[in-house]
């Protein structure tokens, strides 16, 4: 079957046209259970219940070239319910895009790109999924992106769960939509009624759906989702551009299978040989239909202008004055504005953090999501789909609300930097719910992920714009206090090399600080000069990758290391050095000083002290282990 370009906004045409798309159902339901049956596994019947929604999608509403995916005017699709994978790899097939051979062997097959859930390994893929709760915030990414960013025609489509809705990140989502009128947003609402274990909270509620959409400030239009007459007119209502809207579809999971049609007990369970061949056979059997829906619009409207940069002067700090990191951080990204694809995403506190220096500079491109720190990041990886250089920033200890969209961001190969400032005690009088100590283990445990921890201002500046030409996911941690400048400007800091600001022919044992501990080892250096006692210090502003080269030759160089951080010791930068010296052979004499209590309030000086990671401390550590 091939179906003609059809214009959204048109109804839904002769009887002949519905019956091919009803034969697209059918073969798009036959697909998801023969290629879920040969896997072994998979989850057939969250796909059968979709089945009818993506017919008439993409026969009728998806403007989008198979044949170019990187199309700039293309829709864009997101399956958040990526466990129903098989039905999406049908619509591939479909499409042309997949043969039946790639489909039926090699799904879910080790070294395979039809992944049990959908990754951009392919190309028609834009995010990966399958964490659920998702994927409606990285459509609203991509949507603010065309809209605001591009000023093109695209609409973003998403196909959601209802079981997933029971996550909050889901209704941040249409809160941000709503605020922001983002009417080129679509979600497609799959109430099936069954979840993993059971009926759902709502079950088939959908006026309950709707009243919550709607409370969200978003449009809901309930539907039968299986009358495609009904499913077309909501659709094509979605597309006209008033507001961003739920398509709150009522289904029925395992559609189209007498035997496990609104059945417990079947999630996630591909049909055994016997019972897909029954299935196949009550679905009308195998087909091999092929279908373009409408083409990309080129409607000439307003595009972004050119991406071409201009020079990006980095703010200078002379030797001695005392500045903030955040201070340094806030100003180089406004300096990174000169290059138009560089984006900022403040969670309401960039007066802080200093983010809101770039949106005084560039407030065309500078993004408030209010303190929602899941969609914050959902934006700046839809932002990253359409070519932009994210910079998200937050305190340190709220980005780990966000860590799972951090991780999958990392599944989706996504390019951003996130800045986490006000980590650790150093912060004082806040208390421990204000305190980062927990944030450079979750990013170093980020696949691909960078992570960057200055100790002044000039080195923050130039980690900073260091990060708009990495790959993948980086982190850049600041302080809330100001601090001496160390370093002249025209000082260099490549990623994964350190500074070492202190160092002598006999030099007896190592300080390994980063951030506010880095001034009070060059502190304690101080103290046990006076008695004595030469000490080296190292900056180790790039903590992953770290300098193991630096750290080697210091273990055999002065035959002990003290490291002290601001941080938990789990999976910090004591972790971080013993793990670069494990593979040199290097054993020195070793203490990690790390907060291992938790702390209160008070100063900042009380707190480092408190906490044991002091000048006084270290000096104390070192004098223990110098030769």
């Amino acid at each position: 079957m091939t179906a003609a370009p059809a214009t959204p906004a048109a109804t839904l045409g002769p009887r002949s046209e519905l019956s091919r798309i009803r034969d697209l159902a059918a073969q798009l339901r036959v697909d998801a259970v023969r290629a879920s049956t040969a896997a072994g596994s998979g989850h057939p019947t969250s796909s059968l219940s979709a089945a009818d929604l993506m017919a008439v999608l993409m026969t009728r509403h998806l403007r989008y070239d198979w044949a170019a995916p990187d199309d700039p005017d293309a829709d864009h699709l997101v399956f958040s319910k990526g466990h129903a994978s098989p039905l999406l790899y049908a619509m591939f097939k479909a499409a042309g895009a997949v043969t039946d051979a790639e489909l039926m062997t090699t799904y879910r097959r080790a070294g395979h790109r039809l992944q049990g859930h959908p990754t951009p390994e392919l190309p028609w893929v834009d995010v990966a999924t399958g964490s659920l709760g998702q994927g409606v915030g990285y459509a609203a990414g991509i949507a603010l992106a065309l809209r605001d960013l591009e000023r093109r025609p695209g609409r973003v489509w998403v196909l959601c769960g209802d079981s997933e809705t029971a996550e909050g990140s889901v209704w941040e989502a249409l809160d941000k939509a709503g605020h922001r009128r983002l009417a080129n947003l679509t979600v497609l609402l799959d109430v099936n009624r069954l979840g993993q274990s059971g009926p759902t909270a709502l079950e088939w509620d959908t006026d309950a759906y709707a009243r919550r959409v709607e409370a969200f400030g978003c449009r809901a239009i309930v539907v039968d989702g299986h009358d495609l007459e009904a499913v077309d007119r909501a659709l094509t209502e979605a597309s006209d551009g008033r507001a961003p809207t739920v398509v709150v579809a009522r289904t029925v999971k395992g559609r189209g299978v007498a035997e496990v049609a609104d059945k417990e007990g079947w999630h996630g369970k591909p049909l055994p040989e016997e019972l897909a061949g029954r299935a196949v056979a009550e679905l009308g059997g195998v087909r091999d239909l092929r279908v373009r829906g409408p083409l990309p619009d080129r409607d000439g409207s307003a595009r972004t202008g050119s991406r071409d940069a201009g020079p990006v002067e980095l703010p200078r700090y002379e030797v001695g004055d005392e500045v903030a990191t955040r201070v340094a951080f806030g100003g180089a990204l406004a300096a990174l504005g000169a290059r138009p694809e560089v984006v900022a995403l403040d969670a309401e506190v960039g007066n802080s953090t200093h983010a809101e220096d770039f949106g005084e500079a560039h407030p065309e491109r500078y993004f408030q999501t209010y303190i929602a720190e899941q969609q914050m990041v959902a934006d700046a990886v839809g932002m990253a789909v359409r070519g932009f250089r994210p910079y998200a920033t937050t305190f340190a200890a709220f980005l780990t609300r966000a860590h799972d969209f951090i991780r999958m961001a990392a599944v989706s190969r996504i390019t951003m930097s996130l800045c986490g400032t006000h980590c650790g005690v150093e912060i004082g009088a806040d208390g421990p719910s204000q305190m980062g100590l927990e944030d450079l283990a979750m990013m170093r445990a980020v696949l691909g992920s960078t992570v960057l921890y200055p100790a002044d201002a000039t080195s923050a500046a130039a980690l900073t714009a260091a990060m708009a030409d990495l790959d993948g996911i980086s982190y850049l941690r600041a302080t809330r206090g100001a601090y001496p400048v160390l370093y002249g400007g025209d000082e260099t800091f490549p990623v994964g090399g350190s500074k070492t600001p202190r160092h002598g022919a006999d030099d007896r044992v190592t300080l390994v600080g980063a951030g506010v501990t880095l001034h009070e080892c060059l502190a304690a250096a101080d103290e046990l000069a006076a008695e004595g006692v030469a000490a080296r210090v190292v900056d180790l502003c790039s903590v992953k990758p770290v300098d193991a080269g630096t750290l080697s030759r210091a273990a055999r160089e002065t035959g002990a290391l003290v490291v002290v951080e601001d941080h938990h010791p789990e999976g910090g930068i004591g972790e971080a050095v013993l793990s670069a010296l494990a593979g040199s052979g290097d054993r020195p004499a070793f203490a990690h000083l790390a907060v291992t209590e938790l702390p209160g309030s008070g100063t900042t000086e009380e707190l480092l002290d408190r906490c044991g990671i002091s000048r006084s401390h270290i000096a104390r550590a070192a004098r223990a282990l110098a030769r």
